[in-house]
């Protein structure tokens, strides 16, 4: 079958994903509902005894931190994505993205394929916690289903970004430190498990143009059925300038890298 040129990075990603799911299954599928499970569910149950509570905006544990987790994941899977695979990619002993460019595919569409591919991979994780998060009864509204679109445009918020650095390093150390110093105190300190007023001010502040609060706010609206709020729309319209920002920003990386 012909494949558009445009649309032959995902060709191959998808060939190879279907090659190595198995790897994927832990932290793509496994670990967002162990978390639901142990958070939502255990500790839910200690929370307010599980019941709702102000403190929380009239929810329970359960349904504060399950639609949370959700851009969590988001922001997780992207990451993962965009760190060890680019520089794989970019390394001579994979060198796929040297094979991509001796075949008619320009830089842009390069760049352009891995950042779908990462937002179709997180839209597979976020599909899957959704229905997850569903079967716990965390869910409140239909509208929730738009999390399918907010999940990618987190993941991509993050993922954006991290490519544009990750195909410019020489070696994966400083990979660590993004997971370390970054994603994981995003994870704990973007209001997932505890209301950001709690945090102190100066902390406060930060935590507002974290892209993770963003999605987590975001999240939590569309799983208690609150749309359409101009709260909504400023979350979304920050995701979306987020995106754009990293994504020039990776045009540019990608752009001089394989151009050597």
């Amino acid at each position: 079958m012909h494949v558009p040129v445009a649309l032959r990075p995902l060709s191959y990603f998808w060939t190879q994903f279907l090659r190595t799911w198995k790897a994927d299954i832990g932290t793509t599928f496994l670990s967002p509902v162990l978390y639901l499970a142990s958070l939502g569910v255990g500790l839910g149950a200690l929370v307010g005894h599980g019941h709702a509570l102000a403190s929380l905006g009239g929810e329970n544990y359960l349904s504060f931190v399950a639609p949370a987790l959700l851009a969590a994941t988001a922001m997780q899977v992207a990451i993962s994505r965009s760190t060890y695979e680019i520089f794989g990619y970019m390394n001579k002993w994979n060198g796929t993205y040297r094979s991509m460019q001796a075949s008619p595919l320009s830089v842009d569409q390069i760049m352009v394929g891995q950042l779908t591919w990462i937002g179709a991979r997180v839209l597979l994780a976020t599909a899957f916690y959704l229905a997850a998060s569903a079967a716990f009864g965390a869910v409140h509204s239909p509208a929730a289903a738009a999390d399918l679109v907010v999940g990618p445009l987190v993941g991509l918020a993050f993922a954006a970004p991290v490519c544009a650095y990750a195909i410019t390093v020489r070696h994966d150390q400083p990979f660590a430190v993004i997971f370390r110093l970054v994603m994981m105190p995003l994870f704990l300190f973007s209001g997932t498990f505890f209301p950001v007023p709690q945090l102190p001010m100066a902390l406060r502040y930060v935590t507002y143009v974290l892209p993770l609060w963003h999605g987590v706010q975001l999240s939590r609206s569309l799983y208690s059925g609150q749309v359409g709020s101009l709260a909504n729309l400023g979350h979304l319209a920050y995701l979306v300038v987020v995106i754009a920002a990293g994504a020039l920003v990776a045009r540019y990386s990608y752009r001089r890298r394989l151009a050597r």
